[in-house]
């Protein structure tokens, strides 16, 4: 049997994922059973534009609800203590600086499925990350970009 992929993430990113598991089961589901109840009202199925985006919208909440099931059955908490010291790590926030003479901007390093590039939080799996991890203050480091190479040193890690 096939190994399944362990999603790494911080407490506070599983007990989002079970927010937003428990809205979909509880509230969303219902809601889209109710709008193919009173799709179906209007007759025809084969030509019922209500109906086909109902049961489209019922796929794409069952296909999420059956994600999240499976990213919390596998989540593996980071712990405070892995957090700890002075090198870049999953669950830390790095503040970098684009050289030679850029903004400073700052990440946290998250797994996967917490990540939002536009709340600052950067997947593991990112080319930023990948280049940053295990390294320390003051490092310099080439990162590889789809964009190409970008230049960065490190200015603080907690």
């Amino acid at each position: 049997m096939a190994t399944e992929k362990v999603f790494p993430m911080t407490q506070a990113g599983k007990e989002k994922l079970e927010q937003e598991l428990e809205y979909l089961k509880s509230v969303k589901r219902k809601e889209v059973v109710e709008r193919i109840k009173i799709a179906r009202s209007f007759g025809d199925l084969s030509e019922n534009s209500e109906y086909d985006s109902a049961k489209e919208e019922q796929a794409f909440v069952e296909g999420r609800i059956t994600t999240l099931e499976n990213m919390i059955r596998n989540a593996k908490i980071i712990q405070e203590e892995a957090m700890a010291g002075d090198i870049v790590a999953l669950g830390r926030s790095v503040t970098f600086v684009e050289l030679p003479e850029g903004d400073e901007e700052t990440y946290t390093i998250v797994g996967s499925a917490e990540a939002d590039p536009f709340e600052g939080k950067i997947s593991n799996d990112s080319p930023i990350a990948k280049s940053l991890i295990g390294r320390t203050v003051g490092d310099e480091v080439t990162v590889q970009t789809p964009g190409g190479e970008m230049n960065v040193r490190i200015i603080s890690i907690k």
